[in-house]
């Protein structure tokens, strides 16, 4: 800006020609021409005025383009809450969001990309860490298994018991006809025998039969439960309402479970609890004989 001003003082005050103003300020006829002439197109005059400075000065003869955007940046924060409802995913709202856009729209890599981007700097989760024989976490698969009463026709939905252990993921799933206390009292005690010992917590979700009043800080635990947890020497710590974090490992044991297991059985027809029992017993063993990633041991 300096030379500019100096290129303008020269031309106005002093009347020098573009060759003399060249070489005193050591440009090109060019630019010097080309700076005279577009500060004329701006009607910028000499002297300048008072309030004119080198910043004021760049302003008038170069201001400042904004680029057309030619992407549509995608509303990450609708991307999440979207896809938090059931049956959402991403390739979905990338269609509806080319739909809108069109040519304007990025690609479905960059679209996750962005979106991947913004969810990272959002709220942080601690990592947890299990140690062996720790915690057992506990809860129900949400589909169920259709059993035929082999006299009357009659159909029952069972529900399908999950328990896993923190660190190794060994996994134990059985059948009840429901979600209630004796039922959910009669999974545990099959479950520590088909584990061979007892965890030192056991985090169940809030279902009644486990806790008959849900709290963040002192939920109540029923009262029966609480004695089958005395009875063998371990804790019930029940994880927090609404917070599905607490017990991931019961969420991908309850998904585990539902993929090896009831997706290889959705051919078959049961007519009794005993037999869809057992279907379920030959299945396990494949299920918790899977081997560690990057170890040795097996679960």
């Amino acid at each position: 800006m300096k030379k500019i001003i100096e290129i303008l003082r020269l031309k106005y005050e002093a009347q020098l020609s573009h060759d003399k103003i060249a070489r005193a300020c050591q440009l090109s006829k060019g630019a010097v021409y080309k700076y005279v002439h577009l500060a004329k197109a701006k009607g910028i005059t000499w002297p300048l005025a008072d309030d004119v400075d080198e910043a004021a000065l760049e302003a008038l003869l170069f201001p400042a383009q904004e680029k057309p955007q030619r992407y549509v940046p995608p509303d990450c924060f609708q991307i999440h809450q979207e896809l938090k409802r059931k049956g959402v995913t991403l390739q979905l709202l990338w269609a509806e969001y080319v739909a809108r856009y069109e040519t304007r729209a990025y690609r479905y890599s960059r679209f996750c990309a962005l979106y991947r981007q913004w969810r990272d700097k959002q709220k942080r989760s601690m990592r947890q860490l299990h140690k062996a024989g720790e915690k057992a976490f506990i809860d129900y698969c949400g589909p169920t298994v259709e059993v035929i009463n082999r006299h009357s026709g009659e159909i029952r939905h069972a529900q399908v018991f999950v328990g896993v252990l923190g660190a190794s993921s060994y996994t134990f799933a059985e059948a009840t006809w429901t979600q209630s206390l004796p039922d959910w009292i009669g999974s545990h005690q099959r479950m520590l025998r088909f584990f061979g010992g007892v965890p030192e917590l056991l985090v169940p979700d809030n279902l009644k039969a486990a806790v008959t009043q849900a709290c963040r800080y002192a939920p109540k635990i029923n009262t029966t439960y609480t004695e089958l947890a005395t009875h063998y020497g371990t804790a019930v710590l029940p994880a927090r309402p609404y917070k599905p974090k607490d017990k991931a490992k019961a969420e991908v044991a309850v998904q585990v479970v539902e993929r090896w297991i009831l997706a290889r059985l959705r051919h078959r027809t049961f007519f009794s609890l005993a037999e869809l029992n057992a279907a379920i017993a030959e299945l396990l063993p494949q299920l918790n004989q899977r081997p560690f990633q990057g170890r040795r041991e097996s679960r």
